[in-house]
C-alpha cells in the first residue's frame, strides 16, 4: 500500500499532527508519496527529511490499494481531486481548516486513521463528478466534484440560455447561473439559494445567480442529461467556475456539462452520515431561544 499525501502551502499545518502522521506512516511501514509543496512544509515544520524518490511535482503515480490523503481544508481536497493518477483511488481529507464540510476528519485522531487506512477498515461513498466541454480551454481539468459555474467578469449583466438535452428551461439573466452536483449542494449552490440535497441523490441542481427576474428559482434535473449553456455578455467579461478553478469565456460560448464517467470514491472516516454532518457543521435545525 501507498498513502499518497497532499496538502499547499496555505494550509495552516499544525506541526503535532504532521509529527504524528509520519510517526505513524513510519510505525505502520507503509510507503507513501507526498506533493513538493506539502515535503518542503514538512522539513521545515519538523526537520524531518524527505527522499526526493518520494516527492511528486505534478501528478503521482498509483498502484493497487493506494489511498490519497488531503491535510488542509475543502479547498485542499478539490485540488486534491484534480491530481487524481485514477477514479480508483479513494481520498480521505483531514480537516484542518475552517469548516471542513468535505474533509470529514478533523485531525484529532490521525495516528487511529491511518491505522484504519492501512487495514482497510475505511467507509467510502461514490461521488459523482462533472465533466466539462466546449468553448473552453479546460482539457488538462475538465472535472468538477461541487460545481460549475458561469458568471459575470464585470458589471454588466450576462444572459445564460440553458438546455437540458434539447430542451430549452430558460434563459437566465443576471450575474449566471450554477450547475452543482449533490455534492456541491452545500457549497457554490447553496450560497445561491439552492436546495440542500442528499449526495447519494441521482441528480444535478441549477440555481441562478442574482436573476433579474423574480419567477427564476433553483431546479433539480437528473443526472443522465447532457447541459448545455450559451452565453451572451454583451461584450462584458464571463468566468467559468470549476470547483477552484477559473477560466476566462468568451461572448456566444457553448458549454456543455455532464455527468462524468469517472466518480470520486471519498471515505466517511467516523462513518457519519450526511445528516450527521449537516448537523454539526451546517448547525442544521439548532435552536438557540
Amino acid at each position: 500500500m501507498n498513502i499518497i499525501l497532499f496538502s499547499r502551502k496555505q494550509v495552516n499545518h499544525r506541526t503535532e499532527q504532521i509529527v504524528e502522521m509520519f510517526q505513524t506512516i513510519e510505525k505502520l511501514g507503509v510507503d507513501y508519496s507526498i506533493n513538493e509543496d506539502f515535503a518542503a512544509v514538512v522539513e521545515q515544520l519538523t526537520h524531518v527529511r524527505v527522499r526526493p524518490e518520494r516527492v511528486y511535482r505534478e501528478r503521482p503515480s498509483a498502484s493497487d490499494n493506494d489511498v490519497m490523503v488531503a491535510y488542509g481544508g475543502d479547498g485542499t481536497l478539490l485540488e486534491a481531486v484534480q491530481l487524481l493518477p485514477s477514479s480508483s483511488v479513494p481520498v480521505v481529507g483531514i480537516n484542518c481548516g475552517r469548516l471542513g464540510y468535505l474533509t470529514a476528519d478533523n485531525g484529532n485522531g490521525i495516528a487511529e486513521l491511518l491505522e484504519r487506512i492501512a487495514r482497510g477498515n475505511i467507509s467510502y461513498q461514490r461521488r459523482d463528478m462533472l465533466r466539462i466541454s466546449g468553448d473552453v480551454d479546460c482539457r488538462e481539468s475538465p472535472l468538477a466534484l461541487n460545481e460549475v459555474a458561469v458568471h459575470r467578469g464585470g458589471a454588466t449583466m450576462i444572459s445564460v440560455e440553458t438546455y437540458v438535452d434539447d430542451n430549452c428551461i430558460a434563459t437566465y439573466h443576471g450575474d449566471g447561473l450554477v450547475v452543482s452536483t449533490p455534492t456541491g449542494s452545500t457549497a457554490y449552490s447553496l450560497s445561491a439559494g439552492g436546495p440542500v440535497v442528499d449526495p447519494m441523490c441521482n441528480c444535478l441542481i441549477l440555481s441562478p445567480l442574482a436573476p433579474h427576474n423574480l419567477t427564476m428559482r433553483p431546479v433539480v434535473v437528473p443526472n443522465n442529461i447532457t447541459i448545455t449553456l450559451r452565453l451572451v455578455s454583451r461584450g462584458s467579461d464571463v468566468l467559468l467556475s470549476a470547483d477552484n478553478r477559473t477560466y476566462r469565456i468568451k461572448d456566444g460560448a457553448t458549454i456543455r456539462i455532464e455527468r462524468a464517467e469517472e466518480p470520486l470514491i471519498l471515505a466517511t472516516p467516523h462513518n457519519n452520515t450526511f445528516y450527521d454532518t449537516l448537523r454539526e457543521k451546517m448547525m442544521w435545525g439548532v435552536d438557540n431561544r
